[in-house]
């Protein structure tokens, strides 16, 4: 787009295009073809590349609303009318839209991200087989003066 509103930003996309065939070290249509041969082998490719193909569709949503604004504002007189305005928020949704998303691109990519440790930690305490119970259990507590032989399986005999 060479006459868009925010060609530094369309740039976005290229960058982190960019980062992820360096981070995972091949192409984008390599990557995304081996994600689709084999969703759960990476879970990290896996979600990268589907947030990377949202990035990729938020920005052509933008490109479209850009295109879309300055063709209006080329047949608005002086003052801009309320349709016109209309499309302006409609970028100004694109642009948060395709931010965020770049955003969390961003996020998947960087190991040290707030988050990320608590996450890999959790992932791999799935991946670990339980060595006891999930839960600390010890008897009930009994009312103080009830003798033990009163309580059988934790529970009072009445």
């Amino acid at each position: 787009m060479s006459d868009g509103i925010s060609d530094d930003a369309e740039d976005v996309v290229g960058v982190l295009t960019e980062r992820i065939e360096a981070h995972f070290a091949m192409g984008m249509d390599q990557l995304k073809a081996a994600v689709v041969a084999a969703p759960t082998a990476n879970p990290e490719a896996t979600d990268v590349v589907k947030w990377h193909g949202l990035l990729v569709q938020a920005q052509s949503v933008l490109d479209r609303a850009e295109d879309d604004l300055l063709a209006a504002l080329e047949t608005q007189p002086s003052e801009v009318d309320d349709p016109t305005l209309g499309l302006a928020h409609c970028v100004n949704a694109a642009v948060t839209t395709r931010d965020g998303r770049a955003l969390v691109v961003r996020w998947l990519l960087d190991p040290d991200a707030p988050g990320k440790k608590d996450l890999a930690a959790e992932r791999l305490a799935r991946l670990r087989p339980r060595t006891g119970p999930a839960v600390h259990t010890s008897a009930p507590h009994r009312p103080a003066g009830t003798p033990a032989s009163a309580w059988r399986a934790g529970r009072p005999v009445r």
